[in-house]
């Protein structure tokens, strides 16, 4: 369960304020009765109810059941005996927060049985209270059956969310040790060899330097020779060293699209052609920005990558068929990682266009990669 300080801190707008009326409404309800015992018995249940409740909110494991069974019975005391059928709201939300499936179904059901079941008998027994107040008991009836289902599906997709963020991480974790591994095995390969073999051809001309120099002096240049070809292969080792490569990423963004149930349409060669290895790291880096977002904030059904080579820039195309970043920007979603896009674009003498609208389905982003970096020019040799 989650702390009830919680649950009101991520609403917004009127969700507080109509809370409130809730709680003020059951004393101004028992107000109207005139009978002094009835009135402070009616006030003692009420006061019991909202306590329960909050232990029911900061209690865990099988307690909560058994705040929640209190509850019910409360709320049936009050439908029969105070004609007030409205407690039934307050169980409604709190058990769409149970995250137990078997739980959340079993209390639901208890407590619509017991909601339809209180109401009409108090029908059957025409109550003339609950008669004019039939709008609201139906409203309310319809709220105990729907709002649990909403908020333990806005629950379990929040769950689902974060689940999936978490596993991207360990990806990310993943593939870095599966890098960092990679790298060790190259320069394991690479200079394990010669860095024996030049300690060696330096012991051995060291031996040889007073018995034999001309032969040593063989040795050295042997020597220098192969600590040329260990640089030279170093060199060629970090040059083609791999770094976010497109194809990999769109690997991994289809792979989340697909995780977070959005179609995924990849159009164009991923593989491009006379682009620098840093120009395709930031196209990289940006697609994977760009996904994210989609996941995170765009309710998609459909994700749309398109790839576009000129002979001087790599177009990158993300389309959705979501709600559109207006919307997301009117929810006051955050950290969309735009900024950050523009900043690593500029670096390489980038950009980005980002197109939506009522004419349009979702959002379109472009995004504009030169394919090398722009070399320094150099003097003429004189």
């Amino acid at each position: 369960m989650q702390k009830w300080s919680q649950l009101f801190y991520k609403n917004t707008g009127l969700n507080p304020y109509v809370w409130l009326v809730f709680f003020i409404l059951p004393f101004y309800y028992i107000s109207q009765y005139s009978q002094l015992w009835t009135l402070v018995t009616g006030i003692i249940i009420i006061l019991v109810f909202f306590a329960c409740y909050l232990l029911a909110f900061i209690t865990k494991g099988w307690q909560i059941y058994m705040w929640i069974g209190l509850l019910i019975a409360i709320s049936i005391t009050m439908t029969i005996a105070y004609d007030y059928a409205y407690f039934s709201l307050f169980l409604a939300f709190f058990i769409g927060n149970i995250k137990n499936k078997a739980g959340f179904f079993t209390l639901y059901s208890v407590n619509l049985g017991a909601s339809f079941l209180t109401v009409n008998y108090s029908f059957i027994n025409q109550n003339s209270m609950l008669l004019s107040q039939f709008p609201f008991i139906f409203i309310s009836l319809m709220a105990s059956i729907l709002l649990p289902i909403s908020t333990y599906n806005k629950n379990k997709r929040e769950q689902l969310e974060g689940e999936l963020e978490n596993a991207n991480k360990r990806l990310d974790d993943l593939v870095k040790m599966e890098e960092r591994q990679r790298i060790a095995r190259d320069l394991h390969d690479t200079l394990g060899q010669k860095l024996s073999l030049i300690g060696l051809k330096t012991d051995l001309a060291k031996r040889l330097l007073r018995k034999n120099p001309d032969q040593a002096l063989v040795e050295l240049n042997e020597l220098r020779q192969t600590a040329s070809t260990a640089l030279k292969e170093v060199r060629e080792m970090v040059t083609t060293m791999r770094g976010t490569q497109l194809v990999d990423e769109l690997f991994r963004a289809e792979q989340i699209l697909k995780a977070a149930s959005i179609a995924f349409i990849l159009q164009g060669n991923p593989k491009l052609q006379d682009t620098s290895q840093l120009n395709e790291n930031v196209l990289g880096m940006c697609l994977k920005e760009a996904v994210t977002n989609v996941v995170k904030h765009s309710q998609a059904t459909t994700c749309t990558i398109s790839i576009e080579e000129t002979p001087s820039h790599n177009l990158l195309t993300v389309h959705d068929n979501g709600i559109g970043i207006e919307r997301t920007r009117k929810q006051n979603l955050r950290g969309t990682g735009i900024l950050g896009m523009k900043e690593r674009l500029e670096f390489v003498n980038g950009y980005m266009d980002i197109r939506t609208g009522t004419e349009m389905e979702g959002t379109v982003l472009v995004i504009h990669v030169p394919k090398l970096v722009r070399k320094p020019v150099k003097e003429d040799e004189e």
